[in-house]
């Protein structure tokens, strides 16, 4: 995977990692389903989750930019795995647009900021499978949740959004990702219950 990624020369060497780590823990927890990774950039996430797991039938990569290198990967990892062709859109659209079904595995890898609320905000109200790894913590618009005084804001925005998950009834799994890979390495599961 890491051949294909570096002979296409098209994203940095961060992401592949990034997205490694991610998308096997997010396969640890959860299997199959339709996978839909919001604010996708190159949708690198989305192809090794369905690398990791072929029950996925699927998977849609959005963003409301794509780069214009993401569709260059996308046909290298179609040359090097021939069982993805077909089976990987990319889309250009507000990822508020993007239907959402039931048995979808919602993820998103470093959506700044109020973007990754809008994401956890979409799962719940489809009442899908949801992973996020959230960057960028604004804490003038983040939901600090009163905790402030006790929690680093950033660690407060996520507590709160783990909080958010459990008040609308889903199992809540938290994980770390090595800080060598990303420093912005909290990674938020959820699933209904």
């Amino acid at each position: 995977m890491g051949r294909v990624v570096c002979e296409a020369e098209c994203l940095p060497r961060k992401e592949l990692y990034e997205s490694w780590e991610m998308a096997r823990r997010v396969r640890r927890r959860f299997r199959a389903g339709r996978v839909v990774d919001l604010a996708a950039g190159h949708g690198l996430l989305a192809m090794i989750l369905l690398l990791l797991d072929d029950s996925s039938p699927t998977a849609i990569a959005a963003d409301h930019r794509t780069p214009p290198s993401a569709l260059k990967l996308k046909l290298a990892f179609e040359k090097a795995w021939p069982r993805l062709t077909g089976r990987i859109e990319m889309r250009t659209a507000d990822i508020d647009l993007v239907q959402l079904l039931e048995n979808d595995l919602v993820v998103s890898a470093h959506a700044c900021g109020e973007l990754t609320d809008r994401i956890l905000g979409r799962a719940l109200n489809a009442r899908t499978r949801v992973a996020v790894l959230p960057c960028c913590h604004a804490e003038a618009k983040g939901d600090l949740g009163g905790l402030a005084g006790w929690l680093d804001s950033s660690l407060a925005i996520d507590v709160v959004r783990a909080a958010r998950l459990r008040a609308a009834g889903y199992r809540v799994h938290t994980q770390l990702i090595p800080a060598a890979i990303t420093p912005k390495n909290r990674l938020l599961m959820g699933d209904p219950a």
